[in-house]
Order: structure tokens, then C-alpha cells, then sequence
């Protein structure tokens, strides 16, 4: 993932910054609990498209 591109990714829903989990190549907002794919290295900032994080996954 381009660093540069993660600098000016936001959540399209809370306009919160992302933090990139490069093992499940995945963008996550932890103020709205999604996680959003990356796909062939590119982010698919879809709401309807992201998966809820669990608690646990809160945790980490």
C-alpha cells in the first residue's frame, strides 16, 4: 500500500482517518468498526463493501 495514498484515505462515512492491517489487506476505521478491502492494491471504499470488526478485533 502507497503511503502517500494512505495519508489522504479517510472513512467515506466518518471522514476519520484508516489504519492499514496489511495481513488481511484492509483498510480499518475503528470509530465506525469497519474494515475495507483491498483488492488487487486497490482500497474499495464502499460502505456496503466493508465487513463489522468484532470486539476482539477492536482489541488488537
Amino acid at each position: 500500500m502507497d503511503k502517500k495514498l494512505l495519508e489522504i484515505l479517510v472513512c467515506p462515512i466518518c471522514k476519520g482517518p484508516l489504519q492499514y492491517d496489511k495481513s488481511n489487506q484492509e483498510l480499518i476505521c475503528r470509530a465506525d468498526r469497519l474494515a475495507y478491502p483491498i483488492r488487487d492494491d486497490i482500497p474499495v471504499m464502499l460502505e456496503e463493501e466493508a465487513r463489522v470488526l468484532s470486539a476482539e478485533e477492536l482489541a488488537e
